[in-house]
């Protein structure tokens, strides 16, 4: 299949540079970016007026968690999974997970995410999902084990049996992830297994680290060192980690996930929501430390609007830091696209050659996007996931004009409407 997508404006390269082009896709590749392509399609999108964009990359969420959307709000983390979210992820079935995972696909794809990284339960049904849906999922089951050695081997073997079941769909875009919930959930023999097997079948490792200060106080406490620090102690990090928020991190920290090529997804409308505290961005970014940007699940945050997850990154490290330079929209955006996609190993986040064929076209005939002063800043800044009018992943359109080509938009959200209510 072919894909022709002409008179856009298009944020071409590593470096972003805007020029006004044509893209050509052939397969799930990006074959040629030029200047009044004249070869034929299958499909040819007119994308006058509009920005061609690389699709983005969420780095941390938990798709299905749409489900629980603004029914545990303004809460303390703890207070928020121990006394509400953590009861009624009780009550979920893989049927109920499964809901929820199309409607976190559905979201997804209407604000332009054409990949992201998912830690959840009943992971087999999310990745059914994301097969159908057409999105790229690296999915990871949530082990907790709290320290007891029966459910440790629980945890490990339905791990085990999601990655044999995701490996057994044979899609390029359904890949599976170790994903050990966080070291204050987690024993130290689940966290080395954890390890040793990610190296065995050259998986990715995700995992929660430094959310709170309880957590550090926690982890302190019990083992008289940082949640870093561990990690690196049992030798836990590489450059297969992506750590999820990161908020507190001291300079010790940051040079140990420098030495180690750990990725760091920032999360922060969630980490402002719960009030977690904010990630020392600029001393990250400085080490050297690869950072990219989640969402978090739709019920801290509470959407999986990476265009909205942009603003709040740029903006919360400028007045935090007091200093209007910090987190600038190139910075950003690169978090949004090309860093999450490294983090990955995936040829992705980039409109150039060779790419994979992972596209945001994103309406900019809008008020709030003219004049088109600055393509992204005005993603950055101005624009919203509502502005995003196709979704192109691995070559495969899976919404054209803001119609969704690969899920049933009415039955997803009428079913999520029915599953909330028992879950409530």
């Amino acid at each position: 299949m072919s894909v022709l997508i002409r008179n856009g404006h298009v944020i071409y390269g590593e470096d972003f540079e805007i020029v006004k082009a044509d893209v050509l896709i052939e397969g799930n590749r990006i074959a040629k970016v030029a200047k009044g392509i004249n070869e034929g399609a299958d499909t040819v999108i007119d994308a006058k007026g509009r920005v061609v964009s690389p699709a983005f990359v969420n780095l941390h969420t938990h798709s299905p968690m749409g489900l629980f959307r603004g029914l545990a709000d303004d809460l303390p983390l703890m207070d928020w999974l121990q006394n509400h979210i953590w009861p009624r992820e009780a009550k979920l079935t893989r049927e109920y997970t499964k809901v929820g995972a199309y409607l976190g696909a559905l979201e997804m794809i209407k604000s332009g995410t054409g990949t992201f990284l998912d830690m959840y339960f009943f992971m087999d049904a999310v990745a059914e999902v994301v097969e159908e849906s057409g999105l790229r999922g690296y999915l990871s089951y949530g082990m907790i084990d709290l320290g007891d050695p029966e459910k440790t081997e629980k945890e490990l073997k339905e791990a085990l049996r999601t990655m044999e079941f995701i490996e057994k769909l044979n899609s390029d875009r359904v890949q599976f992830v170790f994903g050990p919930h966080a070291p204050y959930t987690c024993s130290i023999a689940l966290l080395k297994e954890v390890r040793r097997l990610a190296s065995e079948h050259n998986k990715l490792i995700t995992i929660h680290v430094s959310e709170t200060m309880a957590e550090i106080g926690q982890i302190t406490e019990r083992y008289g060192k940082s949640p870093v620090v561990l990690l690196d102690d049992i030798g836990f990090l590489g450059r297969d980690v992506i750590i999820a928020h990161g908020v507190w991190l001291d300079s010790r920290d940051i040079q140990i996930l420098a030495r180690n090529g750990v990725t760091v997804a920032h999360n922060p409308g969630s980490n402002m929501k719960l009030a977690s505290g904010v990630m020392p961005l600029q001393k990250l970014l400085n080490a050297g430390v690869n950072i990219g940007l989640g969402t978090d699940g739709a019920a801290s945050n509470n959407n999986l609007d990476m265009l909205d997850e942009m603003k709040l990154a740029a903006l919360l490290h400028k007045v935090h830091n007091l200093d209007p330079t910090v987190a600038d929209a190139e910075t950003v955006f690169r978090m949004a696209t090309l860093n999450g996609a490294k983090a990955l190993g995936i040829n992705a986040g980039a409109i150039k050659e060779g790419y994979l064929a992972d596209i945001a076209i994103i309406d900019f005939n809008q008020p709030h996007l003219r004049p088109v002063n600055n393509v992204i800043s005005h993603l950055v800044y101005s624009a919203n996931g509502n502005d995003v009018e196709t979704t192109i992943v691995n070559g495969e359109i899976l919404m054209l004009d803001g119609e969704i080509l690969t899920l049933d938009e009415e039955k997803v959200i009428a079913e999520a409407e029915r599953v909330s209510e028992k879950l409530a």
